[in-house]
């Protein structure tokens, strides 16, 4: 009997995701809870279990596809025993050739580690499964894309390839990483491949297309930034402020903290504790509009937002209830963030929540930026980069280290007077660092 795997409810209000891969083809013989698929939501990328076992019969989707929730993903028929099971001498509730009865141990549509029961791997045939096969779904190679080149494996199977990232880097490109012969250990592909490959075909690729426009689906994480900047620009009246703040006194108040503690301290996390030393002061910009309400939510618990350039794009993940923090337990939450930043895996958790966005643009080069605000939020302090500067010093030209700070704040919340204070408080501390930071 035939059985459909549908995309389950991803939560957070999420209807949708695209494929990123397959890990499975038709005819391979799976087992509950074994991870069919791998699909990107809003909010992560994430591996999905199968709710039974079986027979898988077709996979209604191709990579790239977004399906929205309640749709199927795949069609699987049971086992070849599954019809002696069927019959009216078989037992009920006997799992057969290893795979569990549908109807007693079926986990349902859930998300990996939601399962009912421990994970397990079911056989699969040669060059298929979990290391990404290659599938009557896989989309064939857009015809801008030339004759691969010799670095194309030729093999009976496909290549292994264990990263998503890599996965979708390569699809991104318009291939599939599955046809390089891979350079790590098994043939397995690494990023460097990917590149490598797409470094041979990109100057060709660019003269097919230069006479003719490319069409890129706004989706998955990309489709809901686009989403929450709109909102932002349509119903934020926003305004913009900024100060040149003399850093020097903060870089060298690092380097004694690093030496008298033996303890790293980033810039970023430093000024973090400077924003919210200073939103405790000023909590109105710790706040949301609730329009139909027509009134201001301040929120009591300060949940500090680090926007993040990530492999899937812009997050912004959360630090939450920072205003309860000492300055080495801020810095390691930061730090955190930081380190999950490159796969851009957050949680739902990590990502939601935020009452106030701190936006370090310094690091692409630039001074300032009038960002947009992080809707609901009603504003963002932006860190432009640290360099020499000519600057006064009791009537000399000195060099010093100058930062550009950039404040956007909802006019509804507030006039100028408060964002002026906050930001010049946030600077004062930058130039005498020594008294907030004397309590770690």
């Amino acid at each position: 009997m035939s059985k459909q795997f549908i995309l389950p409810d991803l939560g957070e209000g999420l209807t949708e995701a695209e494929i990123v891969s397959w890990l499975v083809a038709p005819g391979d013989t799976i087992s509950i809870d074994q991870p069919v698929v791998e699909v990107e939501s809003a909010k992560s990328v994430v591996e999905l279990p199968s709710p039974f076992g079986g027979v898988v019969e077709k996979l209604h989707a191709e990579p790239g596809t977004t399906v929205h929730a309640g749709q199927p993903l795949l069609t699987m028929a049971g086992s070849p025993d599954e019809a002696d099971a069927d019959s009216p001498d078989a037992v009920p509730g006997t799992a057969v050739r290893g795979v569990p009865d549908a109807a007693d141990e079926g986990s349902g549509a859930v998300l990996i580690g939601y399962g009912t029961q421990a994970r397990k791997r079911g056989p699969s045939r040669a060059g298929s499964g979990r290391f990404g096969a290659r599938t009557a779904a896989t989309p064939e190679a857009p015809a801008s894309v030339p004759a691969p080149p010799a670095s194309v494996a030729a093999p009976s199977g496909p290549s292994p390839v264990v990263s998503p990232l890599v996965r979708k880097l390569a699809r991104d490109h318009g291939f599939n990483a599955s046809d390089l012969v891979g350079s790590g250990p098994d043939s397995l592909v690494m990023r460097a491949d990917v590149e490598a490959r797409i470094a041979e075909v990109s100057a060709p690729t660019e003269v097919a297309t230069a006479s003719g426009d490319q069409r890129i689906a706004i989706t998955g994480l990309r489709k809901i930034v686009s989403e929450r900047l709109s909102t932002s620009r349509r119903e934020i009246p926003e305004a913009t402020i900024w100060l040149d703040v003399d850093a020097t006194a903060l870089i060298e108040a690092k380097d004694v903290l690093q030496r008298s503690t033996g303890e790293r301290f980033s810039l970023n996390a430093l000024i973090a504790r400077f924003v919210v030393a200073g939103l405790k002061q000023y909590p109105i910009l710790n706040s949301s509009v609730d329009a139909e309400a027509g009134e201001i939510v301040q929120h009591g618990q300060i949940n500090l937002g680090l926007a993040a350039q990530t492999a899937r794009g812009l997050m912004v993940p959360v630090v939450h209830d920072a205003g309860s923090m000492t300055t080495r337990q801020l810095r390691d939450s930061i730090g955190e963030l930081v380190s999950t930043a490159e796969a851009g895996s957050f949680s739902s958790q990590q990502l939601s929540g935020g009452t106030f966005t701190l936006n370090n643009y310094g690091g692409f080069g630039v001074d300032g930026s009038a960002a947009i605000i992080n809707h609901p939020e009603v504003a963002i302090l932006g860190i432009g980069r640290i360099i020499d500067r000519p600057w006064v010093v009791n009537g000399q030209i000195v060099v010093r280290k100058v930062v550009v700070l950039s404040l956007v704040f909802d006019h509804r919340v507030c006039d100028g007077d408060i964002p002026s204070q906050f930001i010049g408080f946030v600077a004062g501390c930058i130039e005498n660092p020594i008294s907030l930071l004397a309590e770690l």
